[in-house]
């Protein structure tokens, strides 16, 4: 794929960073990430001396806003037009920030002028279509990147390290807290936006967290084989940024267990309505055989076979061991940047020079379907069973309920 260069002869990649006006697009991807690389000097190839510059072009619906942005960070281009942006060839990257709603039309448009594409999740809102996306991508021959940040929490990479060494022995479960309390909108502003709570918007937290579940929970310790869940709108209504009170239709907290291959179980709680007890916002328990560990976003405490306490159940007397002091803290003895910043590079590499990608719109199609089959689980009370998906022969259809048989998977095609 060509690139720009700039005048003092730097390959330069053209970014289209489409919804940078929105929380995730600007603070994460805008600011932490392009702007980033771009003040580092680019993102250093392989041969450890070649940088590749950035260029981003921000589009959005609002010039006043673009032009803020643009402004505020000394950004050259900006543009309402997103259709004269992807038929511009200087721009060979397109990046999708929008509301999950938006977000396939615009997708669609990209893979049709031929550009590498790295989107936020879901990509869809529904795994056919996701997984649509993923074949009209693979059919151009288009390079496309889906956001797993959360593969990249310093907490994460420590747990990966564990069970790479073979900390744990066998994995036997695995045990997630997620959430916060968001504020209701009334006597103080929620710190998440209204659409996240009007199901008919593309809100909910299944639809927002699962796809997150799916991506963690398959690369640390294997595939989702089902799902079962109950979804809830513990806050009925709640008063948006301009102070009107609306009905939540979305869910705001859920409660899922998944079975994993090879036997692992994962018990996740995802919460918009809870009040935080724990050391960070999100936190994991991985109890194995030989040894256990609790990791957050940094984190990462480990209890290992030989160092575990012998508990006495005795309700008759409290019990005055410090059990939080018999854990060890794993220490921080490498250097992790910011997650988004560093798949962003990843992904710069695939496009200029064929790097490895890992996390592709197939993944993101994954996520999808676990978010569709967890939200069928609550409403019919059951537990899912989940396919293999691949580019030929997935479908929701392909997605079978506990008590019906597994419909066969079709080769792969195309996988990561």
């Amino acid at each position: 794929m060509a690139e720009q260069t700039t005048q003092h002869d730097q390959p330069t990649v053209g970014i289209i960073m489409n919804g940078v006006s929105g929380r995730m697009g600007y603070r994460q991807h805008l600011v932490r990430s392009i702007l980033a690389i771009r003040e580092q000097g680019g993102v250093l190839l392989a041969d450890g001396v070649t940088r590749v510059q950035v260029e981003p072009i921000l589009v959005g619906r609002s010039e006043a806003k673009l032009a803020e942005l643009a402004a505020k960070h000394g950004i050259e281009h900006y543009t309402t037009n997103l259709d004269e942006a992807l038929a511009d060839d200087r721009w060979q990257i397109y990046a999708d920030f929008l509301v999950t709603k938006a977000r396939a039309k615009a997708i669609r448009k990209a893979i049709a002028a031929g550009k590498a594409i790295y989107t936020e999740k879901p990509t869809a809102e529904s795994f056919e279509e996701a997984l649509e996306l993923a074949r009209l991508a693979e059919e151009a021959g288009i390079k496309n990147g889906v956001v797993h940040d959360k593969l990249y929490l310093p907490g994460l990479q420590k747990l990966k390290r564990l069970i790479d060494s073979g900390f744990f022995g066998r994995i036997l479960s695995v045990r997630g807290e997620f959430g916060y309390w968001v504020f209701e909108g009334d006597w103080q502003p929620a710190q998440r936006p209204s659409w996240n709570y009007r199901a008919e918007d593309g809100g909910g937290i299944i639809v927002d967290m699962f796809p997150h579940w799916n991506y963690v929970l398959e690369n640390l310790f294997g595939r989702v084989e089902s799902v079962y869940a109950r979804a809830v709108t513990e806050i009925p209504e709640r008063v948006d940024e301009k102070g009107h009170p609306y009905a939540a239709t979305a869910d705001d907290a859920a409660y899922a267990i998944f079975e994993l291959e090879g036997g692992v179980i994962a018990q996740l709680n995802s919460s918009w309505t809870t009040r935080v007890n724990r050391d960070e916002l999100v936190e994991f328990q991985v109890d194995g055989t030989l040894g256990s560990a609790v990791v957050g976003l940094f984190g990462c405490k480990i209890q290992p076979r030989n160092a575990t306490p012998k508990p006495v159940w005795n309700p008759d007397l409290a019990d005055a061991h410090d059990y939080d002091g018999d854990w060890i803290e794993v220490p921080t003895n490498d250097v992790f940047e910011n997650g988004f910043k560093t798949q962003w590079e990843e992904f710069i590499r695939h496009v200029v020079e064929d790097a490895p990608n890992h996390y592709d719109f197939l993944a993101g199609a994954r996520g999808v379907l676990l978010a569709e089959e967890g939200l069928r689980s609550s409403a019919e009370g059951r537990r899912i069973d989940l396919p293999v998906v691949t580019l030929e022969g997935g479908s929701t259809d392909a997605a079978t309920a506990s008590d019906a048989p597994a419909a066969p998977a079709a080769e792969l095609t195309g996988a990561r």
